[in-house]
């Protein structure tokens, strides 16, 4: 096939040639080319970048076909780079745009809204409602990036549509998150700078983690989910993000005793724990404020309470799987350590 490609480019550029050395005109003649088939790169037109009365060179974007296991373990067979992608998730869309692939945006779900310049991008519903059909038909895309909390259901229907949907496995941790970037990049072409990307990344956490190695003293956090009932209120559990990042900045996540990624605790064991510092991760959508806390009822003997160290936290930060989780390090990190992180 390649050679196939070779010969038509050698007889397009003799036949220019030789219009360029007869004074008659003649009648243009198309040359069909066969589609692209799986694994095959198409080839690029060399002319000389000095010969300023020669066209300007325009590369054909390589194209490939390729087999790849997305996260739920299907095999899914991809046209390489995907041009018009369909986000079905903010941490995927926030992941587009730190590897550089936002202008290929063409569609995200309701809740994608960072960076700023995902609002531009057109809005097909999803999160905790239904997926605007008509719209996603209508936006011609070439890929469908899902994610592991997508709803099952949502994946079938929109490939009972015709659309490829590749699913971005949920990661558990820092790698998982690398890893996920790597296969975004490999699905839009933008493999070298995400890799620059994912070292910027290494540096960070390893600056964190240099910091809070010798400490002696691991402030202990209640992290705040929800407390819409304050005897009951709910945190992260063990295993989560938040657990994790807590830890690698030299704190402890006092919901690590319970069981479940989000788990209530009662307000007994919450006295017991006696949390240092009160993160309030439902500040952002429940709009609760340290002096709302402070009134709580039973709240008030807790050392957090009484040395007023309860802060508001952008959630978003350590509950979206995405880039910013290195962003969401190292603010936890200025909580429990602010001499060290000035």
């Amino acid at each position: 096939m390649i050679r196939k490609y070779l010969f038509v480019t050698i007889i397009v550029l003799l036949a220019l040639i030789l219009g360029a050395c007869t004074t008659q005109p003649e009648a243009a003649v198309e040359t069909p080319i066969d589609e692209v088939a799986v694994e095959e790169v198409a080839i690029t037109k060399e002319v000389p970048a000095e010969a300023e009365t020669e066209p300007t060179e325009e590369a054909i974007p390589a194209a490939e076909m390729v087999a790849l296991v997305d996260g739920l373990g299907r095999s899914i067979t991809i046209t390489l780079p995907a041009q018009r992608i369909i986000s079905l998730a903010p941490s995927n869309t926030e992941i587009l745009f730190a590897i550089g692939a936002g202008e290929q945006i063409v569609g995200r779900d309701l809740f994608s809204d960072y960076p700023a310049e995902a609002l531009e991008k057109t809005d097909i519903g999803g999160g905790w409602g239904d997926l605007d059909t008509e719209t996603i038909l209508t936006l011609d895309a070439d890929l469908v990036l899902a994610a592991g909390l997508t709803a099952p259901e949502q994946i079938q229907m929109l490939e009972d549509l015709g659309l490829t949907v590749y699913v971005l496995e949920n990661p558990t941790d820092l790698p998982g998150m690398y890893e996920n970037l790597r296969t975004a990049a490999l699905l839009t072409g933008h493999e070298a700078e995400t890799e620059i990307l994912i070292e910027g990344f290494l540096a960070r956490v390893a600056a964190v983690e240099e910091k809070v190695a010798g400490v002696e003293e691991r402030p202990s956090i209640f992290y705040e989910l929800d407390a819409t009932e304050p005897a009951a209120p709910w945190t992260s559990g063990p295993g989560t993000f938040i657990d994790t990042l807590i830890t690698m900045a030299g704190g402890t996540n006092i919901g690590s005793v319970l069981e479940g990624a989000w788990a209530q605790i009662n307000l007994e064991e919450l006295i017991a724990q006696d949390p240092d510092i009160i993160l309030l991760g439902d500040s952002l959508y429940g709009g609760v404020t340290p002096e709302a806390v402070a009134t709580r009822a039973g709240w008030e003997g807790l050392s957090a309470v009484k040395n007023e160290n309860i802060f508001i936290f952008d959630d978003n930060l350590v509950s979206r799987p995405g880039p910013r989780l290195v962003d969401g390090l190292e603010a936890v990190a200025q909580f429990l350590h602010p001499d060290m992180f000035e």
